[in-house]
C-alpha cells in the first residue's frame, strides 16, 4: 500500500532548513526565467507560421487550457506542499510512483547535456559578432586567394558559416571527426558560467535571475521598435498572423499545439517542483500557476511579432535583390536605358515584352520573384538562429551591434533555461543525501558540471550537430509526455484527489473549483493518451532520416540521409530508457514491500515510517 501524505503532513520537516526564496519576485522570475527558453523564439513562431497562422491559437490555447495549466498547477503545487525534488515528491506520493521523480531527474540530465551545447554555438557567434565587417557576411577566398571557396558559394555566406567555420560538420554521422577545439573551450566557458550561477542553488541563481530573465525582453522589445519601422514589418507580421483555417484539419497541427506546451512550460523536468519546494508551504501556488502559464504564452506571442517583422524586412529585400537581377537582365538583353525600369514598372514591362517577343524573354531565364515565396523561406531552431536571422541582420545598419544584442539575449535566455534544468539534477541529488552533510553543496554541483561537460565534449565533436539531433528529437518529446500522464494520474488517483484539493485549501485558503477537479481527473488524461497515440503513430509513418551536408553530394547544400541502424538503435534507448524506470522502480518498490512482509523486523519499520 501506497504511503501518501496528508494535509497534516508538515509545512515543515524536512524543509525547515531548506534555502528560502529571497522575495517573491525572484521565484517568478526563475519560473518565468525557467519556463521562457530558446523555444519561445525559434519554435513558437515557426509552428505559427507554417500552422496557419492565427489559426494556430485556437489549439495551442486549447492545449494551455485544458493540459498546459492544469499540470503546471500541479508541479507547483506538490513542489511547495512536500517540499522536496522530483525523486522525493514522488516517492513520497507512493513508492511505485518513484521511477516518474527518477524518468524527470535522468532527462533533466540528458537535456543538459545538449541545451548548454547550444549556448556554445550561441557564445561563439556571440565573440564572432564583436568585428566589422560580420565573419558571416562574406565568403572567404580560397588558398591561392584568386577566388572564392567553392562550398561557400555553392550555398551561402550565413551556411557557410555555421556549417563549415563553426561547426566543421561531418558529411554524414558515420564520420565522427575531430574535436573541434575552439568549441570545447566555449563548452568550458559555458559550464564554467552555469557552475558560478547554480553554485549554492536559489541563492546564487536568485541574484543573476532578475538580469537573465529581464535581459531578454528589453532586447526583444529594441528588436521590435526597430523591426516595425523597417520596409516590409507589415507583410512579414501579415503573412505570420493571416488565419487558415483549414489548416486545422490536419492532426499534426493539434499535435504541435499540444507538445509545444511541453516544451514552452518546461513541463515535466522536474525544474519547477524543485523551485516550489523552496517556497514557504502557505504561498498561493494557484495564481502563481496561471500567471507564470499566461506571461510564458505572452512571450511567445511577443517573440513572434518581433522575429517576423525582422524577416519581413530580410524577405523585402531579398524580394528587391531578385527584381533587381531581373532588370539588369532586361536591360542588357533590350538595349533598355539605364534605370528606365523601377521595381514598381517591372511586371508592367515583363508583361509587354512577354507578350511581344516572348522567345528571347525566354531565354533570359529570369528568376520568378515573389515575395510570398521569400516569406516562406522560414525555419525552426537552429536554422532560425544561426541561418535566416543571422541574413537578415547583415542587412540592418550597424550589424554588429544588432548581432552582439541578438546573441546576448540567446545566451541569457538560454542561460535562465539551464538554471531550471541544474535544479531539477541538484535538488534530487541533495534530498537522497547522495553526498554526506558534511560536503559542501558547491561539491555536488561542481561535480555535476564537471560530468555534463566532460560527456557532453562528444557534440563538439564534427559530427556533433547530427548528435545533438538525435538527443533533441528522441528523449524530450515521447518521455514527457508519458512522465505528464503519471503525473497527472498519480495525484488524480493514487494521492487522491481530495487528499490533494484539501492541501491547496490549506496552502491558499481555497479549494480548487470544477475546472481544476473536471480537468485533473478526466480532461488532461485523456489528452495526454490521445497525444501519446497520435505520437507513437506519427513516429512510425515517419522515417528516420536527417539532413547531412556533403559538399561532394549532387543535392548540396543538404539531403535526406537515412539513419543507419546502429543509431537507430541508439534513438530507441534515449526515448525509452527514461519510461522504463517507471515500470522498474515500481517492481523494485514491489519485491523490496515483499521482503518486509518476510521480514518482520523490516515490517515492523516500515509501519514506524509511515
Amino acid at each position: 500500500m501506497a504511503c501518501v501524505l496528508g494535509p497534516d503532513l508538515q509545512g515543515s520537516g524536512s524543509g525547515d532548513d531548506r534555502p528560502k526564496w529571497d522575495s517573491k519576485l525572484q521565484y517568478m522570475l526563475s519560473c518565468v526565467g525557467f519556463a521562457v527558453g530558446l523555444g519561445n523564439l525559434w519554435r513558437f513562431p515557426y509552428l505559427c507560421q507554417s500552422h496557419g497562422g492565427g489559426a494556430f491559437l485556437i489549439p495551442y490555447l486549447i492545449a494551455l487550457a485544458f493540459e498546459g495549466i492544469p499540470l503546471f498547477h500541479i508541479e507547483l503545487a506538490i513542489g511547495q506542499r512536500l517540499r522536496r525534488g522530483s525523486i522525493g515528491v514522488w516517492m513520497a506520493i507512493s513508492p511505485y510512483l518513484r521511477g516518474v521523480g527518477l524518468g524527470c531527474f535522468f532527462v533533466s540530465f540528458l537535456t543538459s547535456l545538449y541545451y548548454n551545447t547550444v549556448l556554445t554555438w550561441v557564445l561563439w557567434y556571440l565573440l564572432n559578432s564583436f568585428q566589422h565587417p560580420l565573419p558571416w557576411g562574406a565568403c572567404p577566398l580560397d588558398l591561392n586567394h584568386t577566388g572564392f571557396v567553392k562550398e561557400c558559394q555553392a550555398t551561402s555566406t550565413v551556411s557557410y558559416f555555421w556549417y563549415r567555420q563553426t561547426l566543421n560538420i561531418a558529411t554524414d554521422i558515420d564520420h565522427s571527426g575531430l574535436v573541434q577545439w575552439q568549441m570545447v573551450l566555449c563548452l568550458a566557458a559555458c559550464w564554467a558560467v552555469v557552475y558560478l550561477c547554480v553554485i549554492r542553488g536559489i541563492e546564487s541563481t536568485g541574484k543573476v535571475i532578475y538580469f537573465t530573465a529581464l535581459f531578454p525582453y528589453l532586447v526583444l522589445t529594441i528588436f521590435l521598435v526597430r523591426g516595425l519601422t523597417l520596409p516590409g514589418a507589415a507583410e512579414g507580421l501579415t503573412y505570420l498572423f493571416t488565419p487558415n483555417v483549414q489548416k486545422l484539419r490536419n492532426p499534426l497541427v493539434w499535435l504541435d499545439a499540444a507538445t509545444q506546451i511541453f516544451f514552452s512550460l518546461s513541463l515535466a523536468t522536474g525544474g519547477h517542483i524543485a523551485y516550489a519546494s523552496y517556497n514557504p508551504p502557505r504561498n498561493d501556488c494557484v495564481k502563481d500557476a496561471v500567471s507564470i502559464a499566461l506571461v510564458n504564452s505572452m512571450t511567445s506571442l511577443y517573440a513572434s511579432i518581433t522575429i517576423f517583422s525582422v524577416l519581413g524586412f530580410k524577405a523585402a529585400k531579398d524580394h528587391g535583390r531578385c527584381l533587381d537581377g531581373n532588370i539588369l537582365s532586361l536591360i542588357n538583353a533590350f538595349d533598355l536605358p539605364d534605370q528606365s525600369v523601377s521595381r514598381d514598372d517591372y511586371t508592367a514591362v515583363l508583361t509587354h515584352l512577354n507578350a511581344t517577343q516572348p522567345e528571347r524573354v525566354a531565354g533570359l531565364h529570369l528568376e520568378a520573384c515573389h515575395l510570398q515565396d521569400f516569406l516562406d523561406k522560414s525555419a525552426s531552431g537552429t536554422g532560425l538562429a544561426f541561418i535566416i536571422f543571422t541574413e537578415a541582420i547583415l542587412h540592418m545598419p550597424g550589424a554588429p551591434a544588432w548581432a552582439v544584442l541578438f546573441f546576448s539575449m540567446l545566451f541569457t535566455l538560454g542561460l535562465s533555461s539551464m538554471f531550471g534544468n541544474m535544479e531539477g539534477v541538484i535538488t534530487p541529488l541533495l534530498d537522497m543525501g547522495v553526498l554526506p552533510r558534511w560536503v559542501p553543496k558547491e561539491v555536488l554541483t561542481g561535480a555535476t558540471c564537471l560530468l555534463c561537460f566532460l560527456l557532453a565534449i562528444c557534440f563538439t565533436l564534427q559530427s556533433g550537430n547530427y548528435w545533438l539531433q538525435v538527443f533533441d528529437s528522441h528523449i524530450v518529446p515521447l518521455n514527457l509526455i508519458i512522465f505528464a500522464f503519471f503525473e497527472v494520474v498519480g495525484i488524480a488517483y493514487v494521492y487522491g484527489l481530495d487528499r490533494f484539493c484539501d492541501d491547496i485549501a490549506w496552502m491558499t485558503g481555497r479549494r480548487p473549483g470544477l475546472y481544476w477537479r473536471v480537468t485533473w481527473k478526466v480532461i488532461s488524461p485523456l489528452m495526454l493518451l490521445t497525444i501519446f497515440v497520435a505520437y507513437i503513430a506519427l513516429q512510425v509513418q515517419t522515417p528516420l532520416s536527417y539532413r547531412a551536408w556533403n559538399p561532394q553530394h549532387e543535392q548540396f547544400p543538404l539531403q535526406e540521409v537515412s539513419y543507419p541502424r546502429w543509431v537507430r538503435a541508439i534513438c530507441a534507448l534515449l526515448s525509452f530508457s527514461p519510461v522504463l524506470l517507471i515500470p522498474g522502480a515500481a517492481l523494485a518498490a514491489l519485491f523490496a514491500q515483499r521482503r518486509r512482509r518476510q521480514d518482520p523486523r523490516l515490517k515492523l519499520q516500515e509501519s514506524g515510517g509511515c
